[in-house]
């Protein structure tokens, strides 16, 4: 019997075996399109790992065809490269086949019965493992498509209800996006059903104050214990950041403590965290913790993070009544912050690698005493001459050192936001810094082309060893001083992989690429393995930072466009 066929037999069971109702559109779909719908999800899962593998040996292929394989060879060959814009998929036979055909001239079989007989052999094989690894499978699809599996087949009927729940309020269907109560039943009736535990729950931040019954009435359901996640998100349209209001925000109901023993990741938006809440919660399996746009005391945001023995990344976002933050935390990776805080310290975080200050428009002092592993700093601003950096008795007022008994060797990232490219500052730095590798160099917008600046740093080089390998300067728009900033770089960094170069649209052409390569003197670089890169397109910024698994890339300042 093919797939089809045992699908057809299974829609007169539909509405006894599901109490989650197939949205209207999908209830009405073609056979075949329902077919490919239930199909996709699991062969998505299946053949993950294949094409894990396929993607890694196409990427070893790619590497042993040579470093000139991506590159675009204009007036000066093997000097410069570019980062086209990708091509549009073109639906072909060759394409959507990996693996090579093969044709039969004899015994062809009809139409149609190879593939039907592949998709039913793969079900029934799909069909043969554990109910714990489907219910993992499920417990990763969206929360409508893990339903859908019940018709799929006999042995699939008790699956979803028994599989980890993984329920997202923003893919649950509405006629109306601006209507709220669809879902929100919606919500109650996926609870109602499901006699699971819970794997994740994501639900809006302003429920906490325009639904807060109804959020503490699903808490409390027995299909979210043991729940792991627990998101309650800003909306995208809000997330600009205002200042609000903060004395308005109401506190969340009890409940939202209430699977604090299991917890693995959690955000908490909009709302004011009592000290009675949050005295005695503990955390001892999570790793993960984000609070944006709350009102907490000081107090109260320590027993937080003290509670938390296992905290890998922590993202502070517009954080009222906190004049001063103490991180002590043996195991805490990664830290973001943007808040109205006068002052962090980190006093012992013997983990911490990576520590983020999201917003550059704040005035804020931080102090390290004891971080022997950290490896990512930024964003270090200009404007503010007030701010102050202190690694250890180093001291960084703006961007210029003032105090250098002692250099970090640990640090090999670093951002910073220049009033205008100076390269003396920046050498400042890599003798804060000396083992840097990795530069992000930021300019103001307005246009300096009027301004001076007297390069005291060109004769001191002989004392110090360059070893920066990737330097990106962002919005470079070909002023004199970019120029000369970029140009001193590629003359004498030795160790020089890549100078990127993110441009406007109109500057993305081959003539804007050959006239920097020569002002840029790339004949007369320093590393004859440098190459200058051009990007466009891009705004990607540490600022944009918004959610706390952004905290676990090991460099949150580059691209991924």
């Amino acid at each position: 019997m093919s797939v089809t066929q045992k699908m057809a037999n299974m829609q007169s069971e539909k509405k006894s075996v599901a109490n989650v109702q197939i949205p209207p559109e999908t209830e009405h779909a073609a056979p075949l399109q329902k077919k490919k719908t239930y199909s996709a999800s699991l062969l998505f899962c299946f053949h993950f790992h294949r094409a894990q593998r396929r993607a890694a040996a196409q990427a070893m292929a790619m590497e042993s065809a040579g470093p000139g394989a991506n590159r675009t060879k204009l007036a000066a060959p093997d000097i410069y490269e570019e980062a086209l814009p990708p091509l549009p998929a073109v639906a072909t036979a060759e394409a959507t086949d990996p693996e090579p055909a093969i044709t039969e001239t004899s015994q062809e079989p009809p139409s149609g019965a190879e593939e039907n007989g592949g998709e039913e052999e793969l079900l029934d094989r799909i069909s043969r493992l554990p109910d714990d690894i489907l219910g993992e499978i499920i417990s990763h699809l969206p929360v409508m498509e893990g339903a859908r599996t019940q018709i799929l087949a006999p042995r699939w009927r008790h699956l979803w209800r028994a599989a980890p729940l993984n329920l997202d309020y923003r893919v649950l269907p509405a006629a109306d996006r601006s209507l709220l109560s669809a879902r929100d039943v919606l919500v109650g009736a996926i609870l109602a059903a499901h006699h699971g535990t819970g794997r994740r729950l994501c639900l809006p931040a302003r429920h906490l104050e325009c639904r807060a019954d109804a959020v503490d009435a699903w808490l409390r359901s027995h299909s979210l214990d043991n729940l792991h996640e627990l998101e309650f998100y800003v909306c995208r349209a809000t997330h600009s950041w205002p200042i609000l209001i903060f004395e308005h925000l109401v506190p969340p109901p009890a409940s939202i403590f209430r699977c604090s023993s299991t917890l693995r990741a959690v955000t908490i938006s909009n709302c004011h965290l009592l000290e009675d809440t949050v005295q005695t919660i503990r955390f001892p399996h999570l790793r993960k913790l984000a609070l944006i746009n709350v009102r907490i005391k000081e107090v109260s945001l320590h027993n937080i993070i003290s509670g938390c023995p296992g905290l890998e990344c922590l993202l502070l976002s517009s954080i009222s009544r906190i004049r001063c933050l103490r991180i002590n935390s043996p195991t805490l990776i990664s830290i973001g912050i943007r808040s109205s805080s006068r002052e962090l310290i980190i006093e012992d975080a013997p983990s911490l690698q990576r520590l983020l200050h999201l917003e550059m428009h704040m005035e804020m002092h931080i102090s390290v005493i004891s971080a022997p592993k950290l490896e990512t700093l930024g964003c270090i601003c200009e404007q503010y001459n007030d701010r102050r950096v202190m690694i250890g008795s180093t001291i960084i007022q703006g961007l210029r050192a003032v105090s250098l008994t002692t250099v970090v060797r640990t640090v090999k990232i670093l951002a910073i936001h220049m009033v205008c490219f100076d390269q003396d500052m920046v050498i400042d730095l890599l003798r804060c810094f000396p083992c840097l590798e990795k530069l992000y160099a930021k300019e103001k917008s307005e246009s300096w082309e009027s301004i001076t600046v007297h390069h005291k740093s060109w004769n001191l080089l002989t004392s110090l060893d360059i070893r920066l390998r990737t330097i990106v300067l962002r919005r470079y728009r070909r002023t004199r001083l970019e120029v000369n900033f970029a140009t001193f770089f590629v003359l004498n960094a030795r160790m020089l992989d890549s100078m990127r170069l993110e441009v406007e649209s109109c500057d993305y052409n081959e003539h804007f690429f050959a006239e920097q390569h020569r002002l840029l003197q790339m004949e007369k670089r320093a590393s004859r393995r440098a190459r200058l890169c051009f990007t466009t397109g891009c705004r990607h910024d540490v600022s944009g930072i918004r959610h706390v698994d952004d905290l676990d890339s090991t460099d949150p300042f580059a691209c991924g466009c």
